[in-house]
C-alpha cells in the first residue's frame, strides 16, 4: 500500500475512534487497536502505543470543550486520579514485560469477561437518571465534591453529589492498571467509577472521564516511548483523526439526551468486550 493512501486510512479511522471516544468516554483506542492490529498487521504492543497518542488528542479536544459546557467536574477528576496515574505506571510497565513473555492473551481473555459482566450491570441502569438521589459519604462532603451543569435537552439545572469515594478509588486503580496495559482508556471503568459509584449524572461522568484520560495516558506513555513501543508514522495521523473526531463528538454530547448516551456507552462496551476475548483466545 502506497505511503500516502495508507495514513490518510490511518486518519480516516482515527476520526472515527476520536468520536466514539468523545461521546462515550473512554478514548479512541478501542477501534485504534484491533484496525491496527487486524488490518494493518501492526504489533500488539505498537497498537497499544499508537492508542495512548489517540487518547491523548482526544482528552487534550475534548477536555476543553466540556469544560467550556461546564460539563467536567475538575474537582473530582483531579482527586481520582491519585489512584489512576500509579496504576496506568505499573500497567505499562507490566505490558512491557507480558510482551516479551508472551503471556498477555490470558488477560486479554479475563479483561473482555469483565467488561461482559459491566455492561450487563449498565443495561440494568438504562434510564434518565440525571436527578438520581445520592448519600455523599464524609469525604464527598468534606472535599465539596458536588455541582450542577445546564442540561440542554431537558432545559434544566441538574444537581449532583458524589458518594462512595472509597469504592470509586479502587476501581479508578483498576482502570489505571487497565490503560497502561492495553492503551485503550479505561474510560469504560472510569464511567463506570463515576456513574456507578459516585452517582454523578451520565453526561457529567463522560465529560470527566474524557478529561481522566489524558492525564492516565500521559502517565502511561513515557513507560511505553521509553520501551520503543511509540512509533511516530503511525501516531501522527492517528493524533490528527483522532481529534477532529473528538472535536466533533464534544459538539454532539451536550444536546443529547442521557439515555441515549447510557446506550451508546453500554454499546461500545459489549463490542469491546467480544472483540476482546476473539483476540484472546486467538480468533480471526
Amino acid at each position: 500500500m502506497d505511503l500516502v493512501w495508507y495514513l490518510v486510512i490511518l486518519a480516516a479511522v482515527a476520526v472515527a475512534a476520536g468520536f466514539v471516544g468523545s461521546l462515550t468516554g473512554i478514548g479512541g483506542g478501542i477501534v485504534i487497536i484491533p484496525v491496527l492490529v487486524i488490518f494493518f498487521n501492526v504489533p500488539l504492543a505498537v497498537a497499544i502505543g499508537a492508542s495512548v497518542i489517540t487518547i491523548l488528542a482526544n482528552s487534550a479536544t475534548t477536555g476543553s470543550a466540556y469544560i467550556r459546557d461546564h460539563l467536567t467536574d475538575l474537582r473530582i477528576g483531579m482527586f481520582l486520579e491519585i489512584a489512576t496515574v500509579p496504576g496506568a505506571i505499573i500497567g505499562a510497565a507490566l505490558t512491557v514485560y507480558l510482551v516479551h513473555a508472551n503471556l498477555q492473551d490470558a488477560l486479554i481473555v479475563a479483561l473482555g469477561v469483565i467488561l461482559i459482566v459491566l455492561a450487563i450491570a449498565g443495561l440494568r441502569r438504562i434510564r434518565d437518571d440525571a436527578h438520581t438521589l445520592s448519600v455523599p459519604d464524609r469525604r464527598s462532603r468534606r472535599l465539596g465534591f458536588f455541582g450542577s451543569y445546564h442540561d440542554s435537552q431537558l432545559n434544566e439545572t441538574i444537581t449532583y453529589q458524589a458518594e462512595n469515594t472509597n469504592r470509586a478509588l479502587g476501581i479508578m486503580f483498576g482502570a489505571g492498571l487497565v490503560a497502561g496495559m492495553f492503551g485503550i482508556g479505561s474510560g469504560v471503568l472510569k464511567v463506570t467509577a463515576l456513574d456507578g459509584a459516585l452517582k454523578l449524572p451520565i453526561k457529567v461522568s463522560t465529560a470527566t472521564s474524557n478529561f481522566m484520560i489524558g492525564v492516565t495516558a500521559c502517565a502511561s506513555t513515557g513507560v511505553l516511548l521509553a520501551a520503543g513501543y511509540v512509533n511516530a508514522v503511525l501516531a501522527a495521523p492517528v493524533a490528527i483523526g483522532a481529534t477532529v473526531g473528538a472535536l466533533v463528538g464534544s459538539y454532539v454530547l451536550p444536546g443529547m439526551r442521557n439515555r441515549t448516551v447510557r446506550i451508546a456507552f453500554t454499546l461500545v462496551l459489549i463490542g469491546l468486550s467480544i472483540e476482546l476475548i476473539i483476540r484472546g483466545l486467538g480468533g480471526p
